[in-house]
């Protein structure tokens, strides 16, 4: 199979076995990088140099005697919200053009000593507030399944390069369902943990705590390798979680046991139309559950949709204190221009009752559903949407709206804190294309592991695949 088949723990494990070499790795992926990036609008942009010369040093390495890094020479970009040093760092936005980063974020470290090779920065939307992925002068980040759609947002760059086989794994992060979304667009797995499991770092502050880091993948596998690398480092931490009963890695290879499955089609935060696709999805991986020995029973709404406009509250005032200088407003696309106004003028006591609300969702959320150790909705209400249809840049207002209504479960985990992850389990055709159609399975608080353990038995059962590693999208 060649280097770009490969999954992350293949990879890492033909490297470590001399199979391979972090060098050939490297250069098979930048090579394809290269050629299909701007067709699915993949990277901001990619750092071939510094790529081939880390792969070299991790083949020193294993030429002297081996490593045990996880991730020995496995392909991983960082998505561009987050600063490497010496690398070119904007965000999606005009208004930092031409910025370089004087200093890595400490994700950065974080999978370098796992033994991951950095090949690129991946296109996110200005500040990653969108869940499309359509930056200003850049093609927008398109899923290889069907380049007139989206590939979602905001880690909509990172999925359309695990999708294509440009990379096995990438870096993402999930404010409202950033890695879920795109996830689900893309036939892929994103998997949103805990609130505190993976630390802000030394840079970021972690704030009302909606985003978490994490990256895209193929496998369940990958997914729980990333996670056992990016959790427990911080140090002293606003938000704290319980440490694993074992390797989220090794959570993957057990039986989950008998599990109660809570089942919710009605959107959350939004009234909205699911596309029968997605019914379809949830009602077949339903099915396939109970069949496993899972008891599978309808799941409550957790709350009234108006409650939900505490998030707003939260996303806006995030969006407003970004700090950029006065001159940089006018470069702002029109969405980000309103959501800074909207965040400039929630006032003090607002926010703090938007974090009141938040709070108050929390412990409802929990009385719903915490009866249920896994609850199962759509990840999305609609397949991946055509580029351009949920944005509307003379009317930021409806844009926000659009967006909430093709998203109307996933920031629901971002709100709580609570773990989800989305699975590939389905696919529909759509307009004469067949589409991946994901579905989100939601856990307790900390309880990646039983997450991980159903969501890898889900895909040892149903299964799913990746049909442009070898191929070309069109």
């Amino acid at each position: 199979m060649e280097p770009t088949q490969l999954d992350a723990l293949a990879t890492a494990r033909a490297v470590r076995e001399g199979d391979l070499t972090a060098t050939a790795v490297a250069g098979a992926h930048l090579a394809r990088s290269e050629r299909l990036s701007p067709v699915v609008g993949a990277f901001a942009r990619l750092t071939p140099e510094l790529a081939l010369e880390r792969a070299a040093h991790l083949d020193d390495a294993v030429a002297r005697g081996g490593s045990d890094a996880p991730l020995l020479g496995v392909p991983c970009p960082v998505k561009d919200l987050n600063p490497v040093a010496g690398v070119g760092w904007e965000a999606g936005s005009a208004a930092m053009r031409g910025t370089v980063a004087d200093v890595d974020d400490d994700i950065v470290g974080w999978l370098a000593a796992a033994g991951t090779v950095m090949t690129g920065k991946t296109a996110t939307p200005e500040f990653g507030l969108p869940c499309y992925t359509e930056p200003d002068g850049a093609p927008p980040a398109r899923t290889p399944w069907d380049l007139r759609r989206s590939a979602g947002g905001s880690s909509g760059g990172a999925a359309a390069a695990v999708a294509t086989g440009l990379a096995p794994i990438a870096h993402g992060s999930d404010g409202g369902g950033s890695i879920r979304i795109p996830a689900s667009a893309c036939g892929l797995v994103g998997l949103k943990a805990s609130r505190g499991r993976v630390s802000a770092g030394r840079l970021r502050v972690p704030g009302a705590g909606l985003a978490t880091d994490g990256v895209l993948s193929r496998t369940v596998a990958d997914t729980a390798v990333a996670l056992d690398v990016l959790s427990g480092h911080g140090v002293g931490e606003t938000y704290r979680v319980p440490a694993p009963r074992t390797s989220f890695l090794e959570a993957t290879r057990r039986d989950p046991g008998r599990l109660r499955v809570g089942v919710l089609t009605t959107p959350v935060i939004a009234e909205a139309d699911v596309h029968p696709a997605c019914l379809d999805a949830v009602r077949a991986t339903a099915v396939t559950l109970a069949g496993l020995g899972h008891d599978v029973d309808e799941a409550p709404v957790p709350f009234a949709v108006d409650r939900w406009q505490a998030f707003g509250a939260l996303w806006s005032v995030g969006a407003a204190s970004i700090p950029l200088p006065p001159e940089a407003e006018a470069l702002l696309r029109p969405l980000t221009r309103w959501l800074r106004e909207e965040g400039r003028r929630t006032g003090g006591v607002a926010f703090a009752d938007a974090l009141g609300a938040v709070q108050r969702l929390t412990v409802d959320t929990a009385l719903a559903w915490d009866g249920f150790d896994l609850v199962l909705t759509p990840t999305l209400a609609q397949p991946p949407a055509p580029v351009g249809s949920l944005r509307d840049d003379d009317d930021p207002a409806a844009d926000f709206a659009a967006q909430t209504r093709f998203t109307p479960w996933t920031s629901v985990y971002n709100l709580t804190g609570r773990p989800a992850i989305s699975l590939p389990l389905h696919t529909a055709v759509v307009d004469g294309r067949t589409l991946p159609i994901g579905v989100m399975l939601g856990g307790r608080f900390g309880e990646e592991d039983t997450l991980l353990a159903v969501s890898a038995q889900l895909e040892a059962t149903v299964g799913w695949h990746h049909p442009f590693l070898a191929a070309d999208p069109t």
